[in-house]
């Protein structure tokens, strides 16, 4: 009887072993794990904010061409102790042409300034193409109106949007210490003629006489920058 048992002992552990080897086969294999991607983020997310000029900030340095081909470099200006006004500018805005013709505030404003350290610059920033843009148009402009100071173009844009210039007119004021002083329109109109108070007058002003500025900051009028395709 033991005889027996112990001889078929050896064929049960047999079957037994070829059985677990047969469930191993039939489990499927371990594949390599997935990879994580990576998480994904808004699109907007990756673009930087453009940073525009802010008051009491080192104003945007800058160097642009006049009509003329003359070089108008903004630290230099500063450096020399100059104050400087930026006047944003289109010679076919019905507002841009309202304040050089007519009673000419441009004109005179920046007059009374002349021989007190005091650069006034018109920058046209209106692309190739585009209402008031070009050389010639702006040429012409400067006959035409009596332009006494240096109308640079800037037709990439560039320069605008550094400063965020909107609209013609957009005004802008930098001190000798090369910071904005002054941003927004050239006075207090209300649409219908020029206004009471100047404000550029006023900041100009203000900064000669080692004064603080009334008025810092006010929302500009006028027509739209003529800015390109990838302009704001």
């Amino acid at each position: 009887m033991f005889a027996s048992i112990r001889g078929r002992a050896p064929l049960a552990i047999l079957a037994v072993a070829l059985m677990g080897s047969a469930l191993a086969q039939d489990k499927p294999a371990a594949g390599p794990r997935p990879e994580a991607k990576p998480e994904s983020k808004p699109a907007d997310a990756a673009m930087p904010e453009r940073k525009t000029a802010k008051i009491g900030e080192a104003a945007p340095d800058f160097t642009l061409k006049d009509v003329d081909g003359k070089e108008h470099h903004l630290a230099e200006l500063t450096k020399a102790g100059k104050i400087v006004v930026l006047e944003w500018f289109n010679p076919d805005c019905p507002v841009s042409k309202a304040y050089h013709s007519g009673d000419m505030t441009m004109k005179k404003v920046s007059g009374e300034f002349a021989g007190k350290d005091v650069v006034w610059l018109a920058v046209n920033s209106g692309a190739a193409g585009h209402e008031g843009a070009g050389l010639e148009r702006n040429q012409k402009a400067v006959k035409e109106y009596q332009i006494a100071y240096p109308l640079l173009l800037d037709e990439s844009g560039a320069v605008g949007r550094l400063y965020g210039a909107k609209t013609t007119p957009h005004m802008f004021v930098i001190g000798k210490d090369g910071k904005l002083d002054y941003a927004g329109a050239i006075d207090d109109s209300s649409g219908r003629g020029p206004g009471k108070t100047n404000y550029v007058r006023e900041a100009v002003n203000a900064l000669l006489a080692g004064k603080d500025i009334a008025v810092k900051e006010s929302k500009s009028f006028g027509c739209s920058v003529k800015y390109g395709d990838t302009g704001t």
